[in-house]
């Protein structure tokens, strides 16, 4: 039919915008901390691009359970607005006529958010947690960001370059404080390289320097020109942690039962089943007055978006915690929204408002005078 070849172009378009939108505010969110994070010298520059990479797929089946919402929301709203609802009602169809193309529209964006959240989430979890450990382990050298002073994990050293070359192996104008045997160390040079040995010791290599000595709370200072000076750069020992939930496999979830395994199976089905549900409930959420402005639908939606997403996080946590039976685990969130989209078009379809009135007309007009009187 015309409405459904309508229907179902305007929702692509307004989707792929709204996933855009969507996607590029949590780039700018995340990226936001890892650039805080580099310039603190916690995470090394080259590794922010990586780390975002990991965590946009990470988090690209939320964003696109709330495009596909927002899309059915904002196009059914403007065809209220513009009166074209009212068009298509007077043709003699209801409310229910909606549901196929929307249908329709969502199963395949449905279906790769399921192998999304069942496969590539996971995966790019372990693979983000893997680099993570990587990073720790690199040397102090390695985590330096120019013109940032940086301190060596045993608090020994700290460490100051100006500029890096464009390849990063030659650095200008380097500083080095370093304590041992309670005597001060402080060596600048104009440049430097690192370099590695064949036994795997790393090293930094200083050209055109000096080097300044002496005790703490003494005056006295040894000072030595050089034109080569190198110094031993150690690797840092990263901590094995276990893999986390997350980033399990889902065949080890299954395969592995147990509380925790279970909650995190469950929230994995439940971002493609809430998807489902919130597209169906936006059908009848977006009927409203031609005169009226869209505001008010949308901040009800977004705030049941919020409310079924974090109860959907209270019950994974009380199954993880076995607080509840993993037989019930997420599902009475889902059958509580369930049960709301049936009541909303149940309500849409008959035209009545959302909320019933607590003392109805026709009720008053079947009193007698006499009780209204009193």
């Amino acid at each position: 039919m015309l409405f459904r070849r309508s229907l179902i172009k305007e929702l692509i378009s307004t989707a792929a915008g709204a996933f855009l939108i969507l996607i590029g505010i949590v780039i700018a969110q995340r990226a936001g901390n890892l650039v805080r994070l580099a310039a603190k010298g916690i995470l090394p520059n080259d590794a922010i691009t990586t780390m975002l990479g990991f965590n946009m797929v990470k988090f690209l089946p939320m964003v696109l359970s709330l495009a596909l919402f927002l899309a059915v929301l904002m196009t059914l709203s403007r065809w209220y607005r513009d009166s074209e609802m009212v068009i298509w009602f007077s043709g003699g169809l209801s409310l229910n006529h909606w549901i196929r193309p929307v249908l329709t529209f969502i199963f395949p964006v449905i279906l790769f958010i399921l192998i999304l959240s069942l496969f590539v989430m996971p995966w790019a979890t372990s693979k983000g947690e893997l680099y993570r450990t990587q990073l720790e382990s690199r040397d102090d050298l390695a985590t330096i960001s120019p013109g940032v002073f940086k301190e060596s994990a045993n608090g020994e050293r700290v460490f100051f370059m100006e500029s890096f070359d464009e390849l990063g192996n030659v650095v200008k104008n380097i500083f080095v404080q370093t304590l041992q045997h309670q005597k001060l160390g402080v060596i600048v040079a104009a440049e430097g390289s690192r370099y590695t040995e064949k036994n795997g010791d790393n090293f930094v290599l200083m050209e055109n320097g000096k080097r300044y000595e002496g005790s703490r709370g003494s005056a006295e200072f040894s000072t030595t020109a050089f034109e080569k000076y190198a110094i031993r750069i150690e690797a840092n020992e990263a901590k094995q942690r276990p893999p986390s939930t997350q980033s399990k496999p889902t065949s080890e979830l299954v395969s592995a039962v147990n509380s925790t395994n279970n909650a995190e199976l469950q929230w994995r089905f439940a971002i493609p089943i809430s998807a489902l549900i919130l597209c169906l409930l936006a059908i009848p959420l977006s009927a409203l007055d031609p005169r009226a402005g869209r505001s008010a639908n949308f901040v009800l939606a977004l705030v049941i978006y919020i409310i079924y997403n974090n109860l959907l996080s209270i019950f994974q946590a009380w199954v993880a915690q076995g607080k509840l039976n993993t037989f019930i685990g997420l599902w009475p969130v889902h059958l509580f929204f369930i049960a709301l989209t049936v009541y909303m078009f149940y309500r849409r379809g008959r035209q009545l408002p959302i909320l019933p009135s607590i003392f109805s007309m026709r009720w008053l007009k079947k009193r007698p005078p006499s009780a209204l009187s009193s």
